[in-house]
């Protein structure tokens, strides 16, 4: 259980730290707990290296922060914490079937998106969020768009727009999408949550959303997924790449490998939020690799200058 919770630890962070959170505040009693000594390494008391091996209690009367900007956005994890089969996971509840039956008509898909979207419209579940949320943001696009991106969660000028990624990390998105050979209009474009997570207390900036808060939404992204049945899903950044997979392995050891994902492929790649605060050419070539690859696979014809981006 330990390694299971160090590793819940180091991906918090690293997901932090791609959305450009510089800091997190650690509470005394989280502090306390991690200088516990882990029980399987406890001795019995009374033997020669219990009191040796034991870890100072310290008590501390405020809230120290973590400095997330020292972790590599490449490095690989600690020796000891890779992720192993069974280990505890906090989106392992989203792993949910996704059926895709049989193909719709442009028609079909049209009249089902537009049910849903006046379901999801009416949706209180999250009562937090449906209490301050100014626009539920369903998704915009293309039914009939073979490539589907997903986000993780509104912030501030989607919650405003009622439309997906409209702010800065959208405007780059638009870029990218428009160095494809593509728009806005020809592919379709969603977030695993569709409420802007709330931030009470703060009069600006945005937070991740909680695994239980897209548990709760998922399933509504799932009706999506079936009704647009896309060939290819880039998630883009760490939690959409955690919660479409049910999985919790680091986005740097996965960022540009198609992963399978019940009849059709996810690729991993960085948030656009990453690249407006880490904006160096070695990361914009990996994304646009990713994005070459997505093209390739969907038979998109690629010009050499296309190929020759960031080089």
């Amino acid at each position: 259980m330990f390694d299971e919770a160090i590793d819940e630890v180091l991906n918090y962070l690293e997901a932090q730290k791609e959305r450009g959170v510089k800091y997190v505040q650690v509470s005394p009693e989280t502090l306390k707990s991690l200088l516990a000594e882990p029980e399987t390494e406890r001795q019995k008391p009374g033997s020669a290296r219990s009191s040796s091996r034991a870890m100072p209690r310290k008590s501390f009367d405020f809230a120290p922060s973590f400095d997330v900007s020292s972790l590599s956005a490449r490095a690989p994890l600690p020796s000891g914490r890779i992720q192993k089969p069974g280990n505890i996971n906090l989106y392992s509840g989203m792993d949910i079937e996704i059926k895709l039956g049989a193909p719709l008509t442009r028609e079909e898909k049209l009249a089902k998106m537009e049910v849903l979207r006046e379901e999801v419209l009416k949706c209180g579940k999250c009562t937090h969020l449906a209490s301050s949320r100014r626009n539920v943001v369903f998704g915009t696009g293309d039914v009939d768009s073979p490539l589907l991106f997903i986000g993780e969660a509104p912030g501030a000028d989607e919650d405003i727009e009622g439309e997906p990624f409209v702010g800065r990390a959208g405007q780059l998105l638009m870029k990218i999408i428009a160095a494809m050979g593509l728009s806005r209009e020809k592919v379709f474009i969603a977030n695993i949550l569709k409420c802007r997570p709330d931030t009470p207390g703060q009069t600006s900036g945005n937070r991740p959303p909680t695994p239980q808060e897209m548990q709760i939404c998922y399933p509504w992204l799932v009706k999506q997924i079936e009704i647009i049945q896309p060939r290819v899903i880039v998630a883009l950044g760490a939690t959409a790449v955690n919660a479409l997979l049910a999985q919790t392995v680091p986005i740097s050891r996965i960022r540009g490998k198609f992963q399978p994902f019940h009849g059709m492929q996810v690729m991993p790649t960085f948030h656009p939020s990453y690249l407006l605060r880490y904006a160096n050419a070695t990361v914009k070539r990996q994304v646009w690799e990713d994005m070459l690859q997505v093209m390739e696979f969907l038979g998109m014809e690629i010009s050499e200058k296309q190929r020759g981006y960031f080089l």
